[in-house]
């Protein structure tokens, strides 16, 4: 199974993959179908060796998806939704993986499928696809922070953690990676996103000075006024910080 999947076969399901190592399909069929594995301890031992025997200062921590086309309605998770293989809204599977580098060592740490919620609210759906009772909706930004979470806990350390626009949008994700896990990270952002060159005054309660009248209470904490955010396209364009940088642009697919 495993010569398989490494292999350079076109279609990487059952009968070619079972072909090509000389045996019959059935038998491989019945390896994925009967035989019973723990796949999260698998899991787990994996990020431990990983951590033990691959460990760099520089290493990089991956968050990003991939999306499998389908045809059908049954495959648990498949749905009308971002299909980047297609690049379009297609019906397709969609899971969130972590991925680890070095300078000369690449793997995959976690993968979960991600669960829709119409899929997730349907008990008839999920009786007859076997979805289990404890498997619950989760956004790809919480399914990320579940694979962070599990990785740090088994010696995973990175020097920093890149994912893109989907991630970097999410304020809950950016505060989980930087307050709650006290980690660097890299991240992709709109162009309308708001935020700050320098990190803005904040006020935990009201000042002595603010007026009480009857007007909406102001919720605190929040930034003081006189420092407002601002769309990141206009930061690049008149913030002194970046005006001061040289940019190389980039093309990217």
């Amino acid at each position: 199974y495993v010569r398989g999947q490494l292999s350079d076969l076109q279609r990487k399901s059952v009968e070619p993959m079972a072909w090509k190592s000389g045996i019959a399909p059935r038998t491989l069929q019945g390896f994925l179908e009967f035989v019973k594995w723990d796949e999260e301890k698998l899991r787990d031992r994996c990020q431990e060796i990983v951590a033990k025997e691959h460990a760099h200062p520089r290493a990089i921590g991956l968050i990003d998806e991939s999306a499998v086309p389908k045809s059908g309605t049954d495959t648990v998770g498949v749905a009308r939704q971002w299909c980047g293989h297609s690049g379009k809204i297609d019906n397709c599977v969609v899971a969130v993986h972590l991925g680890y580098a070095t300078e000369d060592f690449q793997c995959l740490l976690d993968s979960d499928v991600y669960l829709p919620e119409d899929w997730a609210n349907d008990a008839e759906r999920r009786r007859k696809a076997y979805v289990p009772e404890d498997v619950a909706f989760r956004t790809k930004p919480q399914i990320a922070q579940d694979q962070i979470t599990r990785a740090l806990d088994h010696g995973i350390r990175v020097a920093a953690w890149t994912f893109d626009e989907l991630y970097g949008r999410d304020s809950k994700f950016l505060d989980f990676v930087e307050l709650e896990k006290e980690q660097a990270f890299v991240a992709e952002v709109s162009v309308n996103f708001h935020g700050w060159v320098r990190t803005p005054e904040v006020l935990r309660t009201p000042p002595k000075n603010a007026r009480k009248g009857r007007g909406r209470h102001k919720k605190y904490p929040r930034v003081a006024r006189r420092l407002p955010s601002c769309e990141v396209q206009n930061l690049v364009k008149y913030s002194p910080v970046f005006q001061r940088q040289e940019w190389q642009p980039y093309r990217i697919k």
